[in-house]
């Protein structure tokens, strides 16, 4: 009678192929866990940074809207009767101006 086929060298084939996708699934996983600590991350950092951007702006808004009312004082100060930093709307509210530059 003739010898059976020796199937070891599959064997070894199969678990070579097992634990290198094994290994890849793991470094797939580690990557996942990075990109969500970065996520968290650049969140938390927006959340800690929103307040001095804020700031920022407003800092800004009111340096531009002071600089207007210098020139707008300059250009009118001929018209009499003219008050440069009057408001236009009759209210003791602050209403910032809605200049939208194109």
């Amino acid at each position: 009678m003739s010898e059976g086929v020796s199937y070891k060298h599959g064997v070894t084939l199969i678990a070579g192929i097992i634990g290198i996708t094994a290994f890849g699934f793991y470094r797939m996983g580690q990557g996942q866990i990075e990109k969500r600590e970065l996520a968290r991350e650049r969140a938390w950092s927006r959340i800690y940074l929103t307040p001095f951007l804020l700031a920022e702006a407003d800092r800004d808004s009111f340096r531009r809207e002071h600089a207007a009312n210098l020139r707008e004082e300059q250009v009118m100060k001929g018209v009499p009767g003219w008050e440069a930093d009057k408001r236009v709307y009759n209210t003791k509210r602050y209403t910032p101006s809605n200049y939208v530059v194109m």
